[in-house]
């Protein structure tokens, strides 16, 4: 753990690269330490020009210039706590083992996210051959992402699996494999030490759909989690005990941080012990009730109740 502040644990949110640049500039000033970069299935055409907008935005806001207008609607919060603005990581959510434009994509952002970004960590799903069984897509899975290991290696470069299931299960799915403890199981071995360098984007939220317990699972592969997306669930236990799984009826929402069911400070404390370095990002946009005009009400009380969990305000040991 760094003894200079909370730089071990970055507390940020995830910025859809759809939303332009300005979207950044007008959300910096509350205090977000970090930003994923999040593409859809494919980086689309205009990469670099993002890239480099966002980079000069970055910049202008590590020397102090900035909107005048925001910064005085919202004072920049990361000023105070000297902990500057930083991509953690970029991601792309399409199915590399049957979408060519996918892969390509996981290519380009490999051999370009420290240039572009200043970041080494590419994320996304692991893919998968449509509505077959989880083992029947490991094969090409290490067709494509023993390649893509070994080139991400070659340039200091780590990939994490997004795990959301996209509606998918164990027998059939369309876009992951990557959503079930026993599948990270089966896709590590396959890729054996070529694998060193790939992990986990790891959350609660993903874990509780399934209704597994996220803590005792993260204390097993908090070694494998290089992001977290800051995202949490509450499950509806009285659904379950009344309706089952299969009434129809949702017994699981996904929430905001700080609105859900987990415990932030021990899934914090459980990565610190396990010597994590990197970022929380908050992943909006899926909250039932802090949506629409509430979202960056619900995003920025995630981000200060995120940095209290971490131990709020740094306090300097005496010397």
């Amino acid at each position: 753990m760094q003894e200079s502040g909370h730089h071990d644990i970055r507390i940020g949110t995830l910025v859809p690269a759809h939303r332009g640049v300005d979207y950044v500039r007008q959300i910096l000033p509350h205090g977000f330490e970090s930003i994923q970069v999040a593409f859809g299935q494919t980086v689309g055409d205009d990469l670099h020009r993002y890239a480099q907008g966002l980079k000069a935005l970055l910049e202008q806001s590590d020397r102090g210039e900035g909107d005048a207008e925001s910064a005085k609607a919202t004072p920049d919060k990361s000023e105070s706590s000297g902990t500057q603005c930083m991509v953690s990581s970029v991601g792309v959510y399409g199915n590399p083992l049957i979408d060519d434009e996918a892969l390509r994509s996981w290519q380009e952002l490999i051999d370009t996210c420290e240039d572009l970004f200043g970041c080494s960590l590419v994320t996304g799903f692991a893919g998968r051959i449509p509505e077959r069984p989880i083992p029947d897509s490991i094969g090409r899975f290490v067709e494509v992402f023993g390649p893509l290991a070994k080139r991400a290696a070659d340039r200091g470069v780590r990939i994490a699996f997004e795990n959301c299931n996209m509606e998918g299960d164990w027998d059939r799915g369309s876009w992951n494999i990557a959503h079930s403890p026993k599948a990270w199981e089966m896709m590590f071995d396959a890729l054996g030490s070529a694998g060193d360098n790939v992990g986990l984007e790891w959350e609660p939220c993903h874990q509780m759909v399934s209704l597994i317990d996220p803590l005792p699972q993260l204390r097993k592969w908090a070694q494998k989690v290089f992001h977290v997306h800051g995202k949490d669930a509450t499950v509806q236990w009285d659904v379950i005990k009344t309706r089952g799984l299969r009434s129809g009826e949702p017994y699981v929402y996904h929430r905001t941080p700080g609105f859900g069911d987990t415990n932030w400070t021990d899934v914090i404390s459980t990565l610190r012990m396990a010597g994590y370095q990197g970022s929380i990002d908050i992943e909006g946009w899926h909250d039932p009730v802090y949506q629409g005009g509430l979202e960056m009400t619900g995003q920025v009380h995630a981000l200060e109740y995120l940095k209290t969990c971490r131990g709020g305000e740094f306090v300097a040991n005496p010397k």
